[in-house]
This record gives structure tokens, C-alpha cells and sequence, in this order.
């Protein structure tokens, strides 16, 4: 079965360049891209307005897919389009539920105005909730979006969700022939006398060491030749943001809680304060099994 894209889209520019994105992706892995526009008819304020405006809503909605479908065309890409009503976020996880996909592709942040916003916090909430890997591409202009991949990096804390990270982060280095790059962060430690803290930080440290020997030894498995490892100190986003503009990376891989995404270690609520600010696009998973 040929490998399936969802890409949803409002027809904002940041929705436009995750769209492209996800054409580079596809036309990688010779996908088929299904778009989809939410028209928002749950807003109250369209009970007061009428059917009219509900009609126009589906009409933009079948104008931005339809230059969507365009676009895919222009890259050799096979392409269905999808304009629905309902509430935007409940409206995208109901078709990743209803059709098999293999991954969700959306931008960052959209727009408000007639056609409402799709992006955003719908991102967020898509990311909790979708059982298929999420691809968030930021369009700001400090963010780019590099195609293929030839580093990635998954930060990693040892945890059932950073361990599906590292399993699909081992999948995309593997098929782009990628370094990957493990990172371990420490994050804000406690106030303690300076013997103490000394002596927590090497054991932190000595712990992150093991778990990432342990993930170098899972991707080496799954196909990675090239691997690097590091440790870093401070902020989890700060840190992760700060390691892809050293190092030069092109893709974040990053596991994600579930539903709310609070989690204090790395991942959860971390997760989505990388999306926001990450220069390069990020990938987010749940760990198997983790269903709502």
C-alpha cells in the first residue's frame, strides 16, 4: 500500500510552506497527499448569520485545496483533496482516525478571519491526540525547511516516549542515509550546597550517559551507521533550539505525552514549546499503544 500523507490546511502561508514540505516528503517516498480544509460551521456566530455564510466557508474551503492540488500536480505528486465542516481540531483527528495514515503534516501557526484558523493551537492539539506521526513546519523567517534530511536529532531522557522518538528517528536517519544525533539534557536542578549539587550533576550525568548508550545500541540496530551523542545543561527547548543551530540540523524527532502533553521531564509540555520556536521542522510521536 502506497504510503499516505494527511496535510490540513487553512491556506495561510505558514499552511503553504508545511504543504510544500510535505510535497518534498511525498515526492521522497512516492506518497499520495490527501489535503484537507476544515470550514468551521461550530463557531455561534454563524447560527445567527445563516446558511450563506456556511456555503462560503466550503467554497474558500474548495479554493484553497484546489491550489493545493495545483501545486501538488506541479510536483509530480498524486494528490486528494477533503473540505469538511465541523470544529477544525476535532474535524482533523476524526480523519486521521477514519482513514490510515502515515503521517500528519500541518504548520506551526495559521490565521484568523472568515475561514477561521486550522493551525496553531489546532497543531497542539493534533500533536496530543493523532496516533500517526506529526509533522510541524514552522514558516517564520528564521526557520527553514531542509529536504532530505542529513541530521536529525532526537532528545532523548530515557523515557517510554523519548524511546519511540529514538525508534523513529533510527527510521528516517536510516532511510536518508543521516547522521543522528542523540541529546540528553539536564535540566534545572534544585538549589542545593555546592558538594551536593557537584555530586547530583555527575549522577544525572552518569545516567543520561547510560541511557544514551542504550539508544545508540537501539539505532545501530535499526540501520543508523552514523551516530553522535551529547549532553547538554539548562532549558530543554533552549538547549534542543540552540543544539539544531550549531550543529546544523535539519529535522527534530520528539516523543510526545499524549493528550495534554504535560509531562516535567523532556517531553509533553517541552514538546510543544520546541515546535513553537525550532528553525527546522518537528517530527512528534506517542509511544505504541498510547491511544485516547
Amino acid at each position: 500500500m502506497a504510503t499516505r500523507i494527511l496535510v490540513a490546511t487553512d491556506g495561510s502561508d505558514a499552511a503553504t510552506v508545511a504543504l510544500d514540505h510535505a510535497l518534498d516528503v511525498a515526492a521522497d517516498r512516492d506518497a499520495i497527499v490527501h489535503v484537507l480544509n476544515v470550514a468551521d460551521t461550530n463557531r455561534p456566530s454563524l447560527a445567527r448569520l445563516g446558511t450563506d455564510v456556511v456555503d462560503v466557508l466550503e467554497q474558500e474551503g474548495e479554493e484553497i485545496v484546489s491550489a493545493a492540488a495545483d501545486r501538488a500536480d506541479e510536483r509530480g505528486v498524486t494528490v486528494s483533496t477533503h473540505v469538511v465542516q465541523g470544529e477544525p481540531r476535532e474535524a482533523i483527528v476524526d480523519a486521521i482516525a477514519e482513514t490510515e495514515f502515515d503521517l500528519v503534516v500541518m504548520g506551526a501557526h495559521g490565521r484568523r478571519g472568515l475561514g477561521e484558523y486550522v493551525l496553531g493551537s489546532v497543531t497542539d492539539y493534533v500533536v496530543n491526540r493523532s496516533p500517526v506521526p506529526v509533522l510541524t513546519v514552522r514558516a517564520a523567517e528564521d526557520a527553514t525547511q531542509p529536504f532530505p534530511y542529513e541530521d536529525v536529532v532526537v532528545p532523548t531522557d530515557g523515557s517510554v516516549h523519548a524511546s519511540a522518538a529514538v525508534d523513529l528517528g533510527a527510521t528516517v536517519a536510516a532511510r536518508h542515509d543521516a547522521t543522528l544525533h542523540l541529546l540528553s539534557v539536564v535540566d534545572e536542578l534544585p538549589e542545593l550546597p555546592d558538594d551536593r549539587m557537584s555530586q547530583l550533576s555527575e549522577q544525572v550525568t552518569e545516567n543520561l550517559q547510560e541511557i544514551l548508550d542504550e539508544d545508540v545500541d537501539t539505532v545501530r540496530s535499526a540501520g543508523v551507521e552514523d551516530v553522535t551523542t551529547a549532553i547538554a545543561s539548562g532549558s530543554v527547548p533552549r538547549e534542543v533550539t540552540s543544539y539544531v543551530d550549531e550543529e546544523g540540523i535539519d529535522l527534530v524527532v520528539m516523543g510526545t505525552h499524549g493528550r495534554t502533553g504535560i509531562d516535567r521531564h523532556l517531553l509533553g509540555s517541552f514538546t510543544e514549546r520546541v515546535i513553537r520556536t525550532s528553525p527546522v521542522p518537528v517530527l512528534t510521536t506517542r509511544r505504541l499503544g498510547e491511544m485516547d
